[in-house]
């Protein structure tokens, strides 16, 4: 039997050419795992933390109170490990809250101001900025814990349902879904990692990474403006701030993440 040594040339050009961008690629991801970490030691989130936990402590809006005596879930003042447990249902509402919803009622019931025209603010903007280093700085506090969604009332378990049929659903001008970029494993754009939110992701990773300081943009992003990129890079119409769509996606992912560990504050691109 005779080989053709052209071919042999061939293939053993296409393994190596193969090795050679698959090195490439390893090297650009350690490349960018070291620029993340080099800039995690000065992550600039740890502002908007001080800023957080400023404006929780001083006596703001028409009631000129502070929020210290905010129920985030584990009673009035309680920070340390509310966030590994949102969106919950809250009985002083009847509804399911995450983090952020669940600080414009505080600030609301507490200081007096209009909940829904913060809700209608533009990110990074007046009281909506003050929200997300609110955000930032209660969400800190639980930094190492492990997320433990609640799925004992109906409301939650009803949520989580809503939110899985809307991580799947397909629509918009290019036909994608949620699930389109995060429904299986070793997915990437750009050089991006791209997590797989049908289950748990691993530590630090997806839900468990918001709010987090985006250093393309320097803003600090929570949750709520993380969801609603994604929905605009899916061509879908932009999702009101704290709609039942958004609340019932954060349940999904974070029921998901059960026993991962929060890095919040995170730093991304």
């Amino acid at each position: 039997m005779k080989f053709d040594t052209r071919c042999v040339a061939l293939a053993l050009g296409g393994v190596f050419a193969f090795g050679a961008v698959h090195a490439q690629g390893n090297a650009a991801l350690d490349g960018i795992a070291k620029y993340r970490e080099m800039l995690q030691d000065g992550n600039p989130a740890e502002l908007f933390e001080m800023k957080g936990e400023e404006l929780w402590k001083q006596k703001r809006g028409p009631k000129n109170a502070s929020l210290e005596q905010c129920d985030l879930g584990k009673g009035p003042g309680v920070v340390k490990g509310v966030f590994v447990e949102l969106p919950r249902y809250f009985k002083d509402t009847g509804r399911v809250q995450d983090l952020e919803m669940r600080l414009i009622t505080c600030m609301e019931t507490l200081q007096g101001f209009n909940g829904a025209e913060i809700a209608k603010t533009a990110f990074g903007k007046g009281e909506m900025a003050n929200l997300t280093a609110l955000t930032t700085y209660v969400a800190t506090a639980s930094k190492g814990m492990r997320f433990n969604l609640s799925q004992s009332h109906e409301q939650e378990k009803t949520m989580y349902e809503v939110g899985k049929r809307l991580f799947f659903a397909r629509g918009g001008s290019h036909d994608f879904s949620c699930a389109s970029c995060h429904g299986t494993d070793g997915g990437r754009i750009r050089l991006q990692d791209l997590p797989n939110l049908t289950k748990n992701p691993g530590d630090g990773v997806g839900f468990a990474a918001w709010p987090a300081y985006r250093v393309s943009n320097s803003q600090m992003w929570g949750m709520q403006l993380r969801l609603n990129d994604c929905y605009r890079q899916q061509r879908f119409p932009e999702p009101k701030f704290g709609s039942d769509a958004t609340i019932a996606l954060g349940v999904y992912m974070g029921v998901n993440a059960k026993t991962a560990e929060s890095i919040v504050p995170a730093i991304k691109r």
